[in-house]
């Protein structure tokens, strides 16, 4: 029987090749994906875990130096088969041993793998414990985009369908832009959005590397709704695998009274059918239908536009040190504080 053993990567093409093999249902673990953080300053590691000379498994982290405790995030991953136990064990130990050397306080995961009560428990018997904070769009609304247009516009909300068919004839114009000094709009878009719903917006840098990672492949673009030259709305899209991802946008106070949010997604939806895709990922939504979170609003637009709701395993915490509970502390009271 072959040994398992753990080895960094540094071949794109292998990281690559194996990730895409597995139908992801994020770009988390992609191999761009860790290259935008490394352009944001964060340290990346990506170990492949081998069976003989078979890659059996991957796992990007992140390094995080937060002043809550430094610890390692593995969104989307690590990416492995949950259903071969001792792999698992295997994997679990292995990156327990490698962050170590790093002196972090914890590991998070959150493994591109549909909720259930069997992987929670498989986790849990590996040292995980619940996490007291999300990571990365765990609830979502995915729609096959596969079907014909009149097909994916009857299986919209009618109201939806209806406010994308006046939003063709109202003088929008979308541009499609791959510059990375076109994020300025979107900055200025979403601190717009953040004034108006109260959150802390992302850096104009994130959005920066994701253009000039991902676009480097083709798979990223800026979309830019326009109304007489004048930017409403503005939405960073990353292409990967078989999905369109709605990752980051803003609108401004004029795009309220108006139906550039739903010409925008339209237009992003015809976008992606054209690159093949056969599936658009809304990304992020409230975990339940209570009116009262922080995402509710968002959700209820997004739902109009059909598609099945998707939940992926919560994040987990590997606890390495005993001032882990200082950070599971201050983020417990900040999830209350912030209705998440």
């Amino acid at each position: 029987m072959s040994k398992l053993e753990i080895k960094e990567i540094s071949d794109k093409s292998l990281w690559e090749k194996f990730l895409l093999s597995r139908n992801p249902g994020t770009f988390l673990q992609s191999w761009n994906w860790g290259e935008t953080n490394r352009l944001l300053g964060f340290k990346i590691s990506r170990l492949g875990f081998y069976k003989g000379k078979v890659l059996v498994g991957i796992t990007q982290l992140i390094h995080q130096p937060a002043k809550r405790g430094h610890h390692f995030l593995i969104p989307g991953g690590p990416v492995i088969d949950y259903g071969n136990k001792n792999l698992l064990k295997f994997v679990t130990e292995s990156i327990g041993e490698y962050v170590r050397k790093e002196k972090v306080w914890f590991v998070r995961i959150r493994p591109d793998q549909p909720d259930s009560e069997e992987l929670r428990t498989l986790l849990i018997n590996q040292g995980f414990i619940f996490a007291p904070m999300h990571l990365h769009g765990e609830h979502t609304l995915i729609i096959d985009i596969t079907k014909p247009e009149e097909e994916i516009l009857k299986n919209m909300r009618k109201t939806t369908r209806y406010l994308i068919r006046k939003s063709l004839n109202e003088g929008f114009k979308m541009r499609v832009s791959k510059n990375p000094e076109d994020t300025d709009i979107l900055f200025d878009l979403q601190k717009a959005t953040a004034k108006r719903h109260r959150f802390v917006g992302f850096t104009k840098k994130l959005f920066e590397a994701q253009l000039e990672t991902f676009g480097k492949d083709g798979q990223s673009e800026l979309f830019i709704c326009e109304k007489e030259g004048i930017p409403i709305v503005a939405a960073i899209i990353i292409f990967y695998g078989e999905k369109a991802f709605y990752h980051h946008s803003g609108s401004s106070e004029t795009a309220r009274s108006t139906n550039a949010s739903y010409f925008t997604q339209w237009q992003i939806i015809k976008r992606a059918r054209e690159l093949g895709k056969k599936y658009y990922d809304f990304w992020g939504i409230a975990p339940t239908e209570n009116p009262r979170h922080r995402f509710a609003g968002v959700t209820t637009f997004k739902k109009g536009f059909g598609g099945v709701r998707v939940n992926w395993i919560h994040a987990h915490d590997l606890p390495i040190t005993p001032l882990y509970w200082t950070t599971h502390a201050f983020e417990t009271g900040r999830r209350i504080f912030r209705r998440l």
